[in-house]
């Protein structure tokens, strides 16, 4: 594969991120869930306000990986009181990893998940965690096998179906 490189977002990429976010969502989850469902989800966490906002604020990063000048996959990191649930202070949230099905099996993920992990370490923070739909087996799969451990559950709220999410978290060495 040719060389692909993470960018750090600004502002300025929001067209692109909401395009690549909607995309590969939909992609994952439109198969087993309604479209209404889906489109009110995608509507409100994909508005151009809302990306807006998330991409201003100090404590969400995003990036893009691109191969070739093309986007194929986004990371999106919370720190403190941008987390979607507080932790605690001082834990990171992973709250996207999100690739384009045809780069699915290319370590594009892991190259994401490992620049989390680069910035978890470089803030010093206790754990990173994240949460998974119980029904996302291939996501839960690639968790486990990065040393995830399974600690809780809570609910997520696609359109008016409430799902389960597992809450998994890796402890961070000093």
């Amino acid at each position: 594969m040719e060389q692909t490189k993470l960018r750090k977002l600004t502002i300025d990429d929001v067209d692109q991120l909401q395009k690549i976010g909607i995309q590969t969502f939909s992609d994952t989850f439109s198969p087993m869930n309604t479209e209404e469902n889906m489109k009110r989800y995608l509507d409100r966490e994909f508005s151009l306000d809302k990306l807006k906002t998330e991409l201003v604020d100090k404590n969400s990063e995003f990036y893009f990986v691109e191969l070739e000048n093309k986007v194929i996959g986004y990371l999106k990191v919370n720190l403190g009181r941008a987390q979607t649930e507080i932790q605690n202070e001082n834990t990171l949230e992973i709250q996207r990893i999100y690739v384009l099905k045809d780069f699915y099996g290319k370590k594009i993920g892991q190259l994401m998940y490992e620049k989390a992990i680069a910035i978890a370490k470089q803030k010093k923070v206790d754990y990173v965690w994240l949460g998974v739909w119980e029904e996302n087996h291939r996501a839960i799969s690639f968790y486990k096998k990065n040393g995830f451990k399974a600690f809780d559950k809570h609910i997520f709220k696609l359109g008016d179906d409430e799902q389960t999410d597992i809450m998994m978290k890796l402890e961070i060495k000093a």
